[in-house]
């Protein structure tokens, strides 16, 4: 088997029909990631025993229940997980040193359901200390690679779960997304992935970031594997209040549907200097597909817009400051010197903005910030159903280019931090190739609009087929 080329949608089918067996395909899961993730880093620790365990008990229960995936609809398929999700007897260490002993003694809502789906969990991924952080290098361990190019940064924070997808090592790369974490490496790393509406998945056992932020979604090949994986993931939680009682819609029975006459809104604001001209020829090349289809674009407004960043940096390390509070080295875990340049960075910019005789000067103006900036979206989904972006400014930068400079690496994440201010989804999809280097397109909603991204992704995706352009591990 051809793990580049496998699919969730492809590897059901193939396990039905007896291609291959749970367990063949466990073996050569983790026989790709021996021979190739040297070279890549993407995960921090290995589940090798306890998923070949889990692969032979599917094949039994295959053999004995013809109705098995329909009640396990992820029956067999490999996951990669960001090491922020805790996961119950597997090293959980968030990219940090600091609990890099850790072993969680329960498991987070959503492994807990991907379990219950018949997922396998190969292991936990590499990423940005405590999700700080857009490339993967602010890990406390050696960064990940992107496989496209070994030179450059498959993006972050989720860098491991966006590299294992793209080069074979697993079919679900589970991420969280603070202010670009899932889309970033989506972009970076050629793969379909999801923010999802905040509240639409729990966050119960994640190792929380900024909590009014922190939106957990996951990372896939195509759109059809997204739109299944969130099929299981979502819903209420009882241990998540954040979690809200929308139903979870069958995001995979509206694929194919036509989107003639779907409005897409291009934000004027977001085409800008400093965006790369081949990405912005990219992103109106992927529009004429839109229109193709049967879609209208018509320029839009986001005003405050430039002020996103600023709010974003002024909320995200407040909370910041506050969660990470707990790691003193007092109840558990290693002391706070051993805590990394950008968490130290983020500890002291929140403990400045909330201390007293600065608060209203800076948290409370960006709070009113942020609630502008959520009136702009909804002002826009009044004239237009959808709005389309680039992932990013730039294509995957070196590794190393933007480490000495906190404010470049910040504005890697221009275009997508606003979603989570607003808390509506955002999808990154393929948008094509520039340089040998994937190109992400972004697609934001209105809230709880997943079934309208995945619907008109879906169509662009099969007139494109940028998913079936794998890498090479260049310059490897």
């Amino acid at each position: 088997m051809d793990l580049l080329e496998l699919t969730i949608k492809d590897t059901i089918e193939a396990l039905k029909d007896k291609t291959f067996s749970c367990l063949e395909l466990t073996k050569e899961t983790f026989s790709n990631i021996k021979k190739n993730d040297k070279k890549i880093n993407a995960f921090l620790t290995l589940d090798e025993e306890n998923a070949l365990k889990q692969a032979k008990e599917y094949d039994d229960l295959i053999k004995e229940d013809a109705q098995i995936f329909d009640k396990k609809p992820l029956l067999g398929v490999p996951v990669a997980v960001k090491d922020l999700f805790t996961t119950e007897g597997i090293r959980t260490t968030a990219g940090s040193k600091i609990i890099g002993d850790y072993i969680p003694p329960f498991n987070s809502t959503v492994i807990k359901k991907l379990l219950a789906a018949g997922a396998i969990i190969t292991g936990k991924t590499n990423q940005d200390a405590w999700g700080h952080g857009s490339s993967g290098e602010n890990t406390d361990y050696e960064p990940t690679k992107n496989p496209y190019d070994l030179t450059r940064v498959p993006g972050g924070s989720s860098s491991g779960s966006g590299a294992a997808v793209a080069y074979g090592a697993s079919l679900v790369g589970t991420g969280t997304d603070t202010g670009s974490s899932v889309r970033l490496p989506a972009g970076f790393c050629n793969l379909v992935g999801l923010k999802p509406t905040y509240g639409r998945v729990s966050r119960y056992g994640i190792i929380a970031m900024a909590s009014s932020f922190d939106t957990i979604g996951h990372m896939t090949k195509t759109v059809y594997d997204n739109a299944k994986v969130l099929e299981v993931t979502a819903g209420v939680d009882p241990y998540d209040s954040t979690t809200v009682p929308e139903k979870v819609g069958s995001y995979t029975k509206v694929l194919g549907q036509s989107i003639k006459g779907l409005k897409i809104g291009l934000p004027k604001e977001y085409f800008v200097e400093g965006l790369d001209k081949k990405i912005d020829e990219s992103i109106r090349n992927s529009l004429q597909v839109f229109e193709k289809l049967g879609a209208t674009i018509q320029e839009i407004s986001l005003p405050y817009t430039d002020y996103a960043m600023a709010a974003y940096y002024i909320l995200v390390p407040s909370e910041v400051s506050s969660n990470l509070s707990r790691f003193d080295g007092v109840r558990y875990g290693k002391a706070r010197e051993v805590f990394g340049a950008e968490a130290k960075r983020r500890i002291m910019l929140g403990s400045y903005t909330l201390s007293s005789g600065y608060y209203d000067a800076y948290y409370l103006k960006a709070a009113k910030v942020r609630t502008l900036i959520k009136q702009d979206f909804e002002k826009a989904f009044e004239k237009v159903d959808v709005i389309v972006a680039p992932t990013s400014p730039t294509l995957p930068f070196k590794i190393g280019e933007k480490t000495d400079d906190p404010l470049a690496m910040y504005l890697s994440d221009i275009f997508l931090c606003p979603v989570n201010l607003a808390g509506i989804p955002g999808l990154s999809i393929q948008s094509g190739f520039v340089d040998d280097l994937p190109v992400g397109m972004q697609l934001m909603g209105p809230q709880f609009s997943e079934e309208l991204l995945y619907k008109t992704a879906y169509l662009f995706e099969k007139e494109t087929e940028y998913y079936k352009i794998h890498p090479k591990f260049k310059n490897g």
